[in-house]
C-alpha cells in the first residue's frame, strides 16, 4: 500500500478569528501550532484532530467564495468520525450551530449529519464506535 492515512486537511477562511474560535473553541481541537506569515499576510493554523490527522486553518486576503453547493468540484465535505452523535449535536446546538436531520447511511446503516463552518463549508458527523 502507498498510503496509510490522511496527514492533514487545509481549508481557507475568510474571517481567520471567527474561524479559530469555531475550531478550537466549540469544535475543541488542539492548536498545535500558530503562525503568521508576515510575507504572505496569512495566518496558518495547525490543529489537532486526532494522533495522526491535522487542519491546517489558512487566512488569505480576499479569498473567493465556494462556487457552488455542495456538489461543486473539489471537496464536497469534511466529515469527523464521533463516538456518540447525540452528545456532539447538542453541543453544537449548545453554540448556534444549526445540524441537519439525522440521516442512515444505506450501505452501513450508521447515523451522520451535516453541519457548517462560518464560511459554509459543509461538514459532517458520522457516528463509529471507538476502536
Amino acid at each position: 500500500m502507498l498510503f496509510f492515512g490522511i496527514h492533514h486537511i487545509a481549508i481557507i477562511c475568510s474571517d481567520y478569528g471567527v474561524s479559530k474560535r469555531f475550531y478550537t473553541e466549540v469544535l475543541g481541537f488542539k492548536v498545535i501550532r500558530e503562525s503568521y506569515r508576515e510575507h504572505r499576510n496569512s495566518y496558518k493554523l495547525d490543529l489537532e484532530v486526532d494522533r495522526y490527522t491535522q487542519i491546517e486553518l489558512f487566512s488569505f486576503d480576499s479569498p473567493p467564495s465556494r462556487p457552488s453547493n455542495p456538489e461543486a468540484c473539489g471537496l464536497r465535505h469534511l466529515a469527523f468520525r464521533v463516538n456518540n452523535i447525540d452528545f456532539v449535536i447538542d453541543h453544537l446546538r449548545e453554540n448556534d450551530i444549526v445540524c441537519e436531520s439525522l440521516r442512515i447511511d444505506e450501505y452501513t446503516g450508521k447515523r451522520y449529519t451535516f453541519f457548517r463552518d462560518p464560511d459554509n463549508l459543509p461538514l459532517e458527523l458520522y457516528e463509529e464506535a471507538l476502536p
